[in-house]
């Protein structure tokens, strides 16, 4: 497994729902599972999987994969035109953690682009063209930030921690979609939020539940 420079999450190393997406589907298990990252996945580095567990070449414990419980309850649908103004609002256009990010970063050359902006309930939502080019972990990736950014506040950026999806069906390249975004609790560094992915009908095409960390206070990495 390599994940590759493209891929990026905060600088120098993978974006933690593509990179997770990637450990997934190397795991193979029949259902739902959830990946724990215990270390910033290295880009352009070839890590091996045993017996669930990540490793980089020198051996250090990348990540945890692990089969998932029951499927987390999906965040409610939104229309694509509420997603579009919601997505206008999207905070991390004027300051973002990671603006070179492959899922939500501004800066990213040819990233997903999706740009969740918040609800007045809380919830995030955001409009997402899908590329040409389609797989589990792209989106294992379009259902990473969109919960974090449920979170992310000015000066006070998170990072993924544990990831688990569920995909119900991969998207159609170039079609639209709305993916939305909810906190569940929050306890000192930790975030839980869900994550999900519809169509433009309102079909759910697949679910998250992600634990994310808060940084130290202190200059971004």
């Amino acid at each position: 497994m390599i994940i590759e420079a493209r891929y990026q999450g905060p600088p120098g190393t993978g974006n933690g729902g593509w990179s997770a997406g990637i450990f997934a589907g190397a795991y193979g298990a029949d259902g739902p599972v959830e990946v724990t990252l215990r270390r910033p996945p290295p880009l352009d580095t070839p890590l091996t999987l045993t017996d669930g567990d990540v490793r980089d070449p020198g051996g250090h414990l990348v990540a945890e994969v692990r089969p998932a419980g029951d499927p987390p309850a999906p965040v409610p649908p939104v229309d694509p035109a509420t997603a579009r103004a919601a997505s206008a609002t999207y905070p991390g256009l004027v300051d973002h953690p990671f603006p070179g990010c492959y899922v939500c970063g501004p800066e990213h050359p040819d990233g997903l682009r999706i740009y969740p902006g918040r609800l007045p309930d809380g919830r995030t939502a955001a409009p997402w063209r899908a590329p040409g080019r389609v797989s589990a972990p792209t989106v294992w990736a379009a259902l990473d930030c969109p919960g974090g950014w449920a979170v992310i506040a000015p000066g006070r950026p998170y990072v993924l921690g544990r990831l688990a999806v569920t995909v119900d069906a991969l998207p159609t390249p170039g079609g639209e979609y709305v993916v939305t975004g909810a906190v569940d609790t929050v306890e000192g560094r930790l975030a839980v939020v869900r994550t999900s992915l519809y169509d433009g009908a309102g079909g759910l095409l697949g679910r998250a539940r992600a634990t994310w960390v808060a940084l130290p206070a202190g200059p971004r990495p």
